[in-house]
């Protein structure tokens, strides 16, 4: 069984022909789409189910974390694989806390990111040799979300936001204004003195709150 239509979010088309090469590979009688911005992936999202989807996170019109969500809510069994030169922290837990399936870099040689994807679509999940460092650091000496001294109200903010909820969605989750809301984000970045939402969601990765695999 195949693994059905691929979808490549790319723009730039040297690199957008050498995934489908890749591809090719790996995959060789699969049908593959190639859109260049978040518009147009947000345009192929509903045209037909997708398979898998190697999404870059830079693109010209936003940031492709802001596709993870929708697209695993359109294909609930299909693969998300991050493909970026972006290697820290900032980028590496937000995409994965929204729900990608694996992150892969695109500095690796062919080989590697053939056998790397190969890895992922057998369950196999790899990461990056400096990206998994980043992620086993992370879980070094964790702190409870009480030693910070959080309220419920506070944690219930940190885990929407960790799980990529804006601060406006948050809010209407919690049945609560947007400057309440708003408020008591700022309330979370001050207890973990952290300064925006990807250094939240490695605290609350630590803490527990949320893991890697958890759903939107």
């Amino acid at each position: 069984m195949g693994i059905g239509h691929i979808l490549i979010v790319e723009d730039l088309p040297e690199v957008a022909t050498w995934m489908q090469q890749c591809i090719a590979q790996s995959l060789p009688h699969e049908a593959i789409t190639t859109v260049c911005n978040l518009a147009q992936a947000n345009q192929a999202l509903t045209k037909q189910p997708w398979g898998l989807v190697l999404l870059d996170l830079g693109l010209p019109d936003g940031d492709g974390t802001d596709f993870i969500r929708p697209f695993k809510q359109h294909n609930p069994n299909a693969h998300c694989v991050i493909t970026t030169i972006f290697d820290d922290a900032e980028h590496v837990f937000p995409a994965l806390a929204a729900g990608a399936d694996g992150y892969l870099l695109k500095d690796e040689t062919e080989a590697e990111f053939c056998t790397s994807l190969s890895g992922i679509l057998a369950g196999r999940p790899p990461l990056s040799s400096s990206i998994a460092l980043k992620i086993l650091s992370s879980f070094r000496q964790p702190r409870s979300d009480t030693e910070y001294g959080l309220t419920p109200r506070e944690r219930d903010i940190l885990v929407l936001i960790a799980k990529g909820y804006s601060c406006k969605d948050a809010a209407q989750s919690l049945g609560v204004t947007y400057h309440t809301a708003a408020g008591y984000l700022k309330a979370v970045y001050q207890k973990l003195q952290v300064n925006n939402r990807a250094e939240a969601t490695i605290k609350a990765i630590e803490m527990g709150m949320i893991t890697t695999s958890s759903p939107p």
